[in-house]
């Protein structure tokens, strides 16, 4: 006679090791996920680094690699540089200003709750919508174009500035503020009342507890939320493709010349290169992001 070794359910719970079946069933779970991220991914990823290294007759070759050193790409990874650090800063300060001010108002109050719905959806608010909206507005013959051209006399056609790197720094700084207060708020939160009533009894100024306990405290948030933002801009194309419709002078637009031309700088394929060039430095950005993460989550737990 053989004995049941199946745990036994007593008052709804089982007792004794869980079976097979159940330790199983959180990584069966997790299947769906492993084949989207293993598709969209490490396929690309695994694809981009190989065609970067593959010469055209499909050995190992350096040469697209050696061309990332020409002067056409160093200057669009020089501008995407700029145009990543510009909006980001802008958009970290706004938004870290934002947020202080909204911690101002009860944690139920009206105002605290639409600003952080509308940070929601302004963060997604992108691509060629955004362009548009802001073509309408500041482009050639755009409404505030229209009504400064009657007020002030300036010029009624607009100016190309929007067109080019000044304008995708102000249309990118429109989504990184929101942006920076989705991430950055719940950090302030955390900066509990108790240690600024501790540093007023020992006799510290506002400004002392600022600089000496609450600056310190956030400033891994401060500049993760602010890596995050810089990556979220390095990576952005389809509004700087609907605003510039001529050259390429961010890394993501010259990808896109290398994929319509299929030659760019006399290189085949060039594109592969441009495209590992730029997975490298996001993923320096976001190991920089999860090290200050980390830093973060010590205090805010």
């Amino acid at each position: 006679m053989t004995t049941n070794q199946t745990p036994t359910a007593t008052g709804g719970r089982t007792s004794g090791r869980p079976s097979r079946g159940r330790a199983a069933a959180p990584a069966i779970g997790l299947v769906p996920f492993v084949v989207y991220m293993t598709i969209f991914l490490v396929v690309p990823t695994v694809t981009v680094v190989v065609g970067a290294f593959q010469g055209p007759d499909g050995g190992f070759s350096l040469e697209k690699i050696k061309a990332l050193g020409g002067e056409t790409a160093l200057g669009a990874l020089r501008e995407s540089l700029l145009l990543s650090v510009s909006s980001a800063l802008i958009g970290a300060v706004a938004g870290a200003l934002l947020c202080w001010a909204v911690l101002a108002s009860p944690p139920a109050s009206l105002l605290r709750r639409v600003t952080t719905a509308v940070c929601g959806v302004l963060a997604q608010f992108g691509g060629v919508t955004l362009a548009f909206a802001w073509v309408a507005t500041l482009g050639f013959n755009g409404l505030l174009t229209g009504l400064l051209a009657d007020v002030l006399g300036t010029d009624p056609n607009g100016a190309s500035w929007l067109y080019g790197l000044p304008g995708l720094v102000l249309v990118y700084t429109y989504f990184q503020v929101p942006l920076m207060v989705i991430v950055f708020l719940p950090a302030l939160e955390g900066v509990r009342p108790q240690w600024r009533e501790a540093a007023a009894n020992l006799g510290a100024s506002t400004w002392q507890y600022w600089w000496q306990v609450g600056f310190p405290l956030l400033r891994p948030a401060f500049l993760g939320s602010a890596l995050l933002l810089f990556a979220n801009a390095f990576a952005a194309y389809a509004t700087a493709a609907a605003l510039v419709s001529q050259g390429s002078p961010i890394t993501p637009l010259l990808i896109r010349a290398s994929l319509t031309s299929e030659v760019v700088l006399g290189q085949s394929d060039f594109g592969y290169a441009l495209a590992l060039q730029m997975v490298l430095v996001v993923s320096v950005v976001m190991a920089a992001y999860a090290w200050l993460l980390r830093r973060t989550s010590r205090w805010l737990q």
